[in-house]
């Protein structure tokens, strides 16, 4: 066995612990370390805004740190739950645009961790020019965002390629960015990293291309894949695209795994990432470091009620369709008071049931029917749609129950007819989706 055969099996061993490439996440930690801001392509999909303290996407985070600050920030993540499996730079811009910064933090952590395993999420662009210092750095795994091989496809993606200091657009633009990416992908596999292809799929726009772009690395010899649903970004030239159902995502994950294998279990994570997949801490990390302060406005005075998708009723932490039990609090004159636990049908049954249950949609209304709003980290078209038709607004945020709530009494006070806002509780990134009638 050659050398770099032994490393890439090394490194699909250190895929086991690793949440994201082990195929099914596990009780294994990571934590993502903010210290990219940059970035040298604009996506449609994406607003390069990303002190959002309470919203769960890929890209935000409280702020940026330093490398210095990300040691402690490490040191603080080890302190509080124990040694995370995988350190992981995942923006909020791309990690390559910012290498030296990228080089300086890996290097400080691997002075105190020498056995860690390293991850980093890129758009590719950089990535033949980086590819063999990542390796020296001790990088095992890289994820690739490839939305398209075809340059027509890609133009309908890319606002704009920064590439050799000018910025390319249309056809040129997308047709250097794909060939930095599929020269990246191969040079890392040649150097025996672990790669994940992610893949944000858009209705009307590549959706009937997934399948060529997934062919495509694993031609190149990439590992897994992950086609990922789009997240609605205010201001984003995306923002009204239609979303895509969980029932139409694992279709088409099914559709390829013949091909590649799949990742079923993404989270879409923040930049600032915590913990396991299925219990991020960073809003408690960010608490015990001082940040962010929350911002205190005035509400209306009159009673509301919101019911919120909580696995505990501590924290915002689950998708409206994953949710069996709603925890009902009220709002009053500045107070978060808990009113009841309410047992709901739960909307999403797997793969194959998600997203089509108007029946069952109707129970859930009759359940919180005198609710002013829901709160939850996401939710799907049809459910959205429903509770916009019965006057019920809809907030999406991953916070503490007490501070989501306020500001959902803050925006409901409002009275913003017709829509359902996508909020944190500070006072930035407060965005606006529009109600399908």
């Amino acid at each position: 066995m050659g050398i770099v055969d032994s490393k890439k099996a090394a490194n699909l061993l250190k895929s086991l612990s690793h949440p994201c490439f082990s195929g099914c996440g596990g009780g294994h930690s990571r934590v993502h370390l903010p210290v990219a801001p940059a970035c040298n392509v604009q996506c449609n999909y994406c607003v390069r805004k990303y002190d959002c303290p309470n919203e769960s996407r890929p890209g935000v985070t409280a702020r940026v740190l330093s490398p210095g600050e990300a040691l402690e920030r490490y040191m603080l993540v080890k302190e509080k739950i124990g040694k995370p499996d995988v350190v992981g730079i995942a923006g909020p811009g791309d990690a390559l645009a910012n290498f030296e910064l990228l080089r300086e933090t890996l290097t400080l952590i691997r002075r105190v961790e020498p056995e860690i395993t390293f991850c980093i999420s890129t758009n590719g662009l950089a990535l033949p020019r980086y590819a063999g210092e990542l390796g020296a750095l001790g990088v095992s795994h890289v994820t690739v965002t490839v939305n398209a091989v075809d340059p027509s496809v890609g133009r309908r993606i890319y606002r704009h390629v920064l590439f050799e200091d000018k910025n390319r657009r249309g056809v040129e633009g997308a047709k250097v960015l794909l060939e930095n990416q599929l020269e990246g992908i191969s040079r890392i596999v040649e150097l025996g990293m672990v790669c994940k292809v992610n893949i944000v799929m858009l209705m009307g726009i590549n959706d009937g291309h997934i399948p060529d772009v997934v062919k495509t690395a694993a031609g190149l010899g990439a590992d897994i894949s992950n086609i990922m649903q789009l997240i609605p970004v205010k201001g984003s030239i995306f923002e009204h695209l239609p979303l895509v159902s969980n029932a139409d995502i694992t279709r088409m994950r099914k559709r390829c795994e013949s091909m590649l294998p799949q990742m079923y279990h993404c989270k879409q994570c923040r930049a600032d990432a915590a913990g396991t997949l299925d219990n991020d801490v960073s809003l408690f990390l960010n608490r015990e470091a001082g940040l962010p302060a929350e911002t205190k406005r005035a509400v209306s005075d009159r009673p509301m009620r919101f019911a919120v998708a909580s696995k505990n009723g501590y924290l915002v932490d689950l998708h409206f369709g994953h949710t069996t039990a709603f925890y009902v609090f009220e709002y009053s004159r500045g107070q978060v008071v808990f009113f009841e636990h309410r047992e709901i049908p739960r909307y999403c049954f797997g793969p194959e049931g998600c997203g089509d249950h108007y029946e069952m949609m109707k129970a859930i209304l009759s359940v919180i029917g005198d609710c002013t709003g829901v709160i939850a980290v996401r939710i799907g078209e049809r459910p959205r749609s429903m509770l916009a038709e019965k006057g019920i607004l809809f907030f999406m945020t991953y916070d503490y129950v007490t501070s989501a709530v306020k500001a959902a009494a803050e925006q409901a006070a409002m009275n913003i007819p017709d829509k359902e806002t996508a909020f944190h509780s500070s006072d930035t990134c407060i965005s606006t989706i529009k109600a399908t009638r």
